[in-house]
């Protein structure tokens, strides 16, 4: 399947807010805190058209225990390799359930938080994934590496947070 890339819509956020609803309300108790990420969360940005949501739980172990209310919205639970963290699509949809403790220096919320202060970074940004768009998932991915670690990296940086590699193999 290639990878569409399309002009920021302004109807994201608000799709993003009934998704969070949807999935605040499945999981009472069981989120903390549930965020818009990815570049559907920044304006003006261009972006595969799927909303990533970010959500932190106490116990990971738990929530996929009780996970049948999120499947029930028809979120899929998907095995991706990487270390804590549960992983859940729906057409136009990915949901990303981290641990609490890793909440305030995850990558994607820094990415994204990076992106709507900087403008050259979100130009540059955009510019690469409408260059990458029509290849593959995986090549598309792949190839924003470079980048997406430059600029989390200066992200980290700026909060005087270690640098860590943006893929969690």
């Amino acid at each position: 399947m290639t990878i569409e890339v399309h002009d920021y819509d302004p109807a994201w956020p608000a799709l993003a807010a009934v998704a969070i609803d949807d999935v605040r309300a499945a999981m009472p108790g069981r989120i903390g805190v549930i965020e818009h990420v990815g570049s559907t969360a920044v304006p003006g940005l261009a972006a595969k058209p799927v909303i990533d949501l970010m959500a932190a739980t106490e116990d990971l172990g738990d929530f996929a225990a009780h996970e049948a209310p999120v499947l029930a919205l028809g979120y899929q639970r998907l095995e991706t390799g990487m270390r804590e963290r549960l992983f859940y699509r729906r057409d136009g949809y990915h949901l990303h359930v981290v641990g609490a403790q890793s909440w305030p220096t995850r990558n994607e919320r820094l990415l994204r938080d990076h992106l709507l202060a900087d403008p050259a970074a979100r130009e540059e940004y955009a510019g690469l994934k409408r260059s990458l768009a029509g290849l593959d998932g995986d090549t598309y991915t792949r190839s924003k590496t470079e980048l997406i670690q430059r600029l989390v990296d200066a992200a980290r940086t700026a909060r005087g947070l270690p640098l860590v590699d943006v893929w969690e193999d």
